[in-house]
């Protein structure tokens, strides 16, 4: 890009910050309305809860501010780049979207948009477009080099589906062609994909891996959205009250980059609210098989026991590990419920939790949830670096 091309790119940053979701809604509806083939692709869930636009507006916004320096975007990429090739997002999809971006901004900014602002803009996102599919590929060939590897769609086996508490259902999947499978970095996800009949789409889903690497199968665990006629709950429903054992599914490889850590030696927090616990007990298994297992706390909250999906599991693994320990919170609690704390997760009112500079923090919950034990493990002087967070959904959290 020329020096006036950035500039030009530049002086679009006060219009972004103040109007970013208007052009990202219209983008989307422009985009959906000329290839409808895409609706298959994208979470129209998310589209319903507008966490696309902003998440695509805060990528547009977060790109025109660096445009001399866009390598400080590498983590984002990194992370985008993941999400993408989950949905089996290829080059091709660029040319696309790029035709219907520019096509909104000269909608949306009118007379504001000159022809040399669209000539600066459909540079500036040609170079991150091939910044992004080059970046892709790489994760593209990596998948496939790997024993087991694949990219796309491929179809699993419902082995078992078993029920872990009043809200949440496991699923393990099982490669239909009985070959082998990818190994993965505990934390990571899946994407799986499903006919909706309601929207007569195909519609993808990301879904945290709820176990340890084994090479048989993946498990995922999914809380029923009930009665929900949001498109996010038709799938939750979908997966609780029609896909049963022996049916097949679609499902991508491993994904994902909030992971635990190589690391051994550090100790590992796990803070997670509700059926964010999911990713952490994936590390928490993996852990727990290694020779020596670091010392590990464990803090969950959920509305209550009925709800607490693993709650036997952890409490096994507590009592054949002595430095793996456990802090419980409910909002309900029954006279039944011992050694469980009332109200929502605090981590000041965790017994006998000391803030350590020597440990690893992995975070996962709703988007407050985890600003919330952010900010306070950043007040407790804790360095940030070692603060790891998942947000389920589009990546619309800052910290």
């Amino acid at each position: 890009m020329t020096t006036n091309q950035k500039e030009l790119v530049k002086s679009t940053v006060p219009i972004l910050r103040a109007h970013g979701v208007v052009l990202t809604k219209h983008f989307y509806q422009r985009m959906f309305e000329h290839n409808p083939e895409l609706k298959h692709v994208f979470n129209m869930g998310n589209q319903q809860n507008e966490k696309q636009q902003t998440a695509l507006a805060m990528a547009v916004l977060a790109y025109a501010e660096n445009i001399e320096q866009p390598s400080v975007l590498l983590p984002v990429v990194n992370a985008i780049g993941h999400k993408h090739t989950s949905l089996d997002i290829r080059a091709e999809h660029y040319a696309i979207v790029g035709k219907h971006l520019i096509a909104s901004i000269k909608e949306v900014l009118g007379d504001l948009a000159t022809d040399e602002l669209l000539g600066a803009w459909a540079v500036a996102y040609q170079e991150l477009a091939d910044l992004m599919a080059g970046h892709e590929q790489n994760i593209y060939n990596q998948k496939v080099s790997e024993k087991g590897g694949w990219t796309g769609w491929r179809p699993f086996v419902v082995k078992q589906k078993v029920v872990e508490s009043s809200e949440i259902t496991s699923f393990y999947f099982y490669p239909a062609d009985q070959g082998p499978i990818a190994d993965f970095k505990p934390g990571q996800y899946l994407s799986l994909r499903l006919f909706l009949p309601e929207l007569n789409l195909l519609q993808p889903r990301q879904y945290s891996i709820s176990c340890a690497p084994n090479g048989e199968y993946y498990r995922i665990s999914v809380k029923q959205e009930k009665g929900s006629q949001h498109p996010d709950g038709l799938i939750s429903n979908r997966l609780h009250q029609v896909v049963q054992v022996g049916d097949v599914v679609e499902l991508s490889a491993p994904s994902g980059v909030f992971v635990l850590q190589n690391n051994t030696v550090k100790e590992k927090v796990f803070i997670s609210g509700g059926i964010g616990q999911t990713p952490l007990l994936s590390m928490l298994e993996s852990l727990i098989q290694q020779e020596e297992v670091p010392a590990v706390q464990w803090i969950h909250g959920c509305r209550e026991a009925e709800v607490h999906a693993f709650k036997d599991r952890l409490t096994e693994v507590v009592q054949q590990h002595v430095n793996v320990k456990q802090h419980i919170f409910y909002d309900i609690v029954s006279e039944t419920a011992a050694q469980v704390n009332q109200g929502w997760v605090e981590l000041a009112q965790v017994p006998d939790f000391i803030v350590s500079q020597d440990a690893e923090y992995y975070i996962c919950g709703p988007r407050g949830f985890i600003e919330k034990h952010y900010q306070y493990l950043v007040d407790q002087k804790v360095d940030k670096t070692a603060i790891f967070f998942e947000e389920f959904g589009p990546a619309s959290l800052q910290l």
